[in-house]
């Protein structure tokens, strides 16, 4: 069911891993899918490699900032941004990563006056190397286009 509001963005160049946009805006409210640190050329931000043999550390807290950065990027596409998120959904592949989680997701937002959130471990994400993914709901009222 849509409207004449309804507005769907391409959001960010990272394509998506399948049929649904990365932003979608009903009225006032903006959705936001769930969101990876994968770059446009498909690598992904926060893996390190620290040893000739190819090991990998997953590193929450760059995964994190990331995933902020390009929700972030994604609302713009729609005239918001991370001020106008009123809730927060987060899936960590790993609960032992919640304080790096924590500590990366509070330079983003504010106790007292950020969004709510829910964190849920989950068994696995689209790709090996992800540790974490968000999706959020935002809201910012459409100005009269009368």
């Amino acid at each position: 069911m849509s409207n004449t509001k309804d507005k769907i963005s391409a959001g960010t160049s990272v394509t998506p891993r399948g049929a649904y946009p990365h932003v979608k805006q009903v009225g006032d409210f903006i959705f936001v899918s769930g969101t990876s640190s994968r770059r446009p050329d498909n690598s992904i931000t926060g893996v390190d490699i620290i040893d000739e043999m190819g090991t990998k550390h997953l590193n929450i807290e760059t995964q994190t900032r990331e995933v902020l950065k390009n929700i972030d990027k994604n609302l713009q596409t729609v005239g918001a941004s991370l001020k106008d998120v009123v809730d927060v959904t987060s899936f960590l592949v790993n609960m032992n990563d919640f304080a790096g989680y924590n500590k990366a997701y509070a330079e983003f937002f504010d106790k007292e006056t950020g969004p709510t959130r829910t964190t849920v471990a989950v068994h696995q994400l689209p790709h090996p190397d992800l540790v974490v993914e968000i999706k959020v709901m935002a809201y910012k009222p459409i100005a009269n286009s009368q």
